[in-house]
């Protein structure tokens, strides 16, 4: 699984998806982060396809989303996202949120076991999934979660979840690592940014790497796709990751996953 992706949650399908996914992959991004209920993985799929590089050198993720949880229905969704995406297999399939207050997670993740058992998908994860529902479904399962996608940044630094993945062995994964734009005036990574001749954007996300957290920042301009993936020429100091540690105020831009039940 590449360290770092593209993320396409609210990039149009049509051309705008597949230009930017194929942009991305140009640039050198080979792994791509959709969803079912992002409306865009036909797209995603159609530059994929178009993008003249080898389908084994892509990793392709996409997420089951809440309204198909269960076992039957999720394997259906599975089949739904695999026509739509047009591939042959996936590289990771998550469950989109834990919906605790309805209680599927544990039957959809026996369907994720089972697309994992047959070959369909390499790797299978969960996202939004607190500690306690992590613990929850290990409790039962074959196959413990691969992955967990959640909403990360130095302002939402999750230690105690961090940690608990790290030692279970479950590889954390940030979305909005860059907080849909609201860290970009923060004195403390503008500071970091003019030391290291780097966007604030660009020192996020280098932190995110440092801490062993694997990041898909979405963008749909081609100077800001170069720009994110330009962070592998300098690295911060352990001062330095503690200042941005210290940001942290467990502030959230998406919903809470205890309380957020939509389906």
């Amino acid at each position: 699984m590449p360290w770092f992706g593209l993320g396409v949650f609210k990039a149009k399908e049509g051309e705008e998806v597949v230009s930017s996914v194929k942009a991305a992959i140009e640039l050198g991004y080979r792994s791509i982060d959709t969803a079912a209920i992002y409306g865009n993985e036909e797209g995603v799929g159609r530059a994929v396809r178009e993008s003249g590089v080898a389908r084994e050198e892509l990793f392709i993720t996409t997420k089951v989303w809440n309204s198909e949880q269960g076992y039957e229905s999720t394997l259906a969704a599975f089949d739904e996202s695999m026509k739509k995406l047009g591939l042959n297999y996936l590289d990771l399939y998550l469950v989109h949120w834990p919906l605790p207050a309805v209680g599927k997670y544990k039957d959809t993740w026996r369907a994720l076991e089972k697309l994992y058992k047959d070959g369909r998908v390499r790797a299978i994860g969960v996202s939004n999934f607190h500690v306690p529902h992590l613990k929850d479904l290990m409790a039962d399962c074959e196959i413990k979660p691969m992955v967990n996608q959640v909403e990360y940044h130095p302002r939402l630094t999750q230690k105690e979840l961090h940690e608990f993945c790290k030692e279970n062995q479950i590889q954390l994964e940030a979305w909005s690592p860059l907080m849909q734009g609201q860290l970009l005036d923060e004195p403390v990574l503008a500071e970091l940014g003019q030391k290291y001749g780097k966007s604030v954007a660009q020192v996020i996300l280098r932190w995110d790497l440092q801490n062993e957290v694997v990041t898909i920042p979405k963008s749909v301009n081609p100077v800001r796709l170069k720009e994110n993936a330009d962070i592998f020429d300098f690295e911060l100091t352990a001062e330095e990751m503690s200042l941005i540690d210290g940001l942290n105020e467990d502030r959230r831009v998406g919903p809470n996953p205890d309380e957020f039940n939509r389906e």
